[in-house]
């Protein structure tokens, strides 16, 4: 089974997930971005999800996570959590 490992900035509002995709744009960090933003505990580790396989995340958020190709960052994806920006990791 394809297993992927991602980082993710988890925010409450629409408008600071919009932000912090201009800011990583123009070249921020975005581990450094997910420790100083993101609601979740991933947060301290920068965002870090670890690795895991189709079935285990919500859907809008596996659909986006397994779209995307190494080190690429998605768009702002909306789930019951709040939105996230995801960076694929490897």
């Amino acid at each position: 089974m394809e297993k992927i490992r991602c980082a993710h900035i988890l925010v409450e509002k629409q408008s600071l997930a919009l932000e912090i995709l201009e800011k990583l744009k123009k070249g921020e960090s975005f581990s450094k971005l997910a420790e100083q933003f993101s609601i979740d505990g991933s947060r301290r580790r920068g965002g870090d999800l670890g690795f895991f396989t189709r079935g285990m995340m919500v859907k809008p958020f596996e659909e986006a996570a397994f779209k995307l190709n190494i080190n690429e960052v998605s768009g702002v994806v909306k789930t019951q959590f709040g939105y996230h920006i995801i960076k694929r990791l490897e």
